[in-house]
Order: structure tokens, then sequence, then C-alpha cells
């Protein structure tokens, strides 16, 4: 009975979808920052019955802060490419902030792969991993684009190690 239980685990594991969030379409109605933006879902979600904009934090990248160097820069590139745009915003989790953490696309899109290509944004590391836009930001990083024309660029967290985040509330 107990290699039935595990066998049947394992199946279900490994046999369920990666992705076990929600996706859905909206229209972007503001950009904090190169990797957060607040969107408007065109029909009520489901899940929470709410119309009201959604603040999404770009899956996968870390974008300078907006005080920081290239910050307005990556802030701009973003705004010029989904400003006003309907998007698929595929949920993945909701952080502690209250954001929903996304996978964002545009016109078949992957932004994040669009920002850290770029050099507009980072891939996002976790501990030993070096993200899942690593081959992207290695190509911006010998190309010299963007925050990587700049000799010793500071990644997002250590400046807010340092000097704490720069956001300003919005209302």
């Amino acid at each position: 009975m107990l290699k039935f239980i595990s066998a049947l685990c394992l199946l279900i594991f490994f046999t369920a979808p990666a992705y076990s969030g929600t996706s859905w379409q909206g229209k972007v109605v503001y950009i904090t920052d190169g990797d957060t933006l607040w969107v408007q879902p065109l029909q009520a979600m489901s899940r929470t019955n709410d119309d009201k904009p959604r603040k999404i934090r770009i899956e996968g990248i870390d974008a300078p802060e907006i005080c920081q160097l290239h910050g307005p820069q990556s802030k701009a590139a973003l705004t010029q490419l989904l400003a006003k745009q309907t998007v698929t915003v595929n949920s993945r989790r909701v952080d502690d902030y209250g954001r929903d953490v996304a996978k964002i696309t545009f016109n078949q899109i992957d932004v994040g792969t669009w920002m850290v290509s770029n050099g507009h944004a980072w891939s996002y590391h976790y501990r030993h991993s070096a993200g899942p836009y690593a081959s992207e930001e290695q190509m911006a990083l010998a190309a010299r684009r963007g925050l990587f024309a700049f000799t010793s660029p500071m990644e997002p967290r250590d400046f807010r190690k340092k000097h704490g985040s720069c956001h300003t509330p919005r209302n």
C-alpha cells in the first residue's frame, strides 16, 4: 500500500502542470519602474471578482531602482513598450507586498526576456542560480547594452541593502 501511495504521489507530482496560477488579459495603466506595473483586467477576474488595477511584479527580473543609475531609463523602456497596451498576465503567486508575481507577454513577446536582453534589468538571481534570463543577461553584458554599458552597475539587491528603496507609495 505504501508503494502504491508513493507511486501515486510521484505520478501526480510529475504530471501536474508546472504553472498553477491564473492567466488573464488586461490593459497596462501605470508603470512604477522597470519591473513593476499596474494592469487593469479586461474582465473581472473569476478568483476575486475584482476589476481594480492589479500591481504586478515581472517574474524573473530585477530592474534598477527608480533613483538608481539607469532606473529612469529602465522605466522609460518598459513604458514605451507597454503603456496602454493589452498584455497577458500569467500570475504565479502573490508576494509579501501583495503584488502578483507574473510572466507578462505582449504580442507574443516575453517582457522579462525583452527587458534583460535590452539591458534594462538583470536576470533575478536565486541563491546559487543565475536566474531564468541568465543567457540574455550574458548577451546584453557582452554587447554592453543599457545598464551593462556602465563599468560596474550595482544590482538592485545590493543598492537596496546600501540605500534602501526609493519608491514612493502609489495611492
